[in-house]
C-alpha cells in the first residue's frame, strides 16, 4: 500500500479558514492538532493585536516552537538523569551481587 493510500482527508477550520488536511493520523488526533493551532493563532492575535492573519500565525508558530523546544530540553534532561540513576543502580546491584 502506498503512502498516499494510507492518508485520510480531514476538513478543519483554523482562524476562520477551512482546510483539508491529509494525514495518516487518526481523524480526532488531526482535529485536535488543528484546534491547538487555531487556539494558538487566536491567542496570538488577541495578545499582540496584529490585524494580519499571517502575522498572528507566525507568532503562534513561534510560541508553539518555543513550547516544543522547552519540552525537548526538559525531556532530554530527564532522560539524562534517568540514565545516570540507572547506571548508579546497576553499579550498586553489581556490588551487592559480588558480596
Amino acid at each position: 500500500m502506498s503512502d498516499e493510500a494510507a492518508k485520510r482527508s480531514v476538513r478543519v477550520e483554523i482562524f476562520g479558514e477551512e482546510y483539508t488536511l491529509r494525514s495518516e493520523a487518526d481523524e480526532e488526533y488531526t482535529r485536535a492538532c488543528a484546534r491547538y493551532v487555531d487556539e494558538a493563532i487566536r491567542e496570538a492575535h488577541l495578545q499582540s493585536r496584529v490585524s494580519e492573519p499571517h502575522r498572528a500565525a507566525i507568532l503562534a508558530a513561534l510560541e508553539i516552537t518555543d513550547e516544543l523546544f522547552r519540552l525537548r530540553y526538559h525531556t532530554r534532561r530527564q532522560d539524562e538523569r534517568s540514565a545516570t540513576r540507572a547506571s548508579e543502580l546497576r553499579s550498586r546491584i553489581e556490588e551487592a551481587l559480588e558480596d
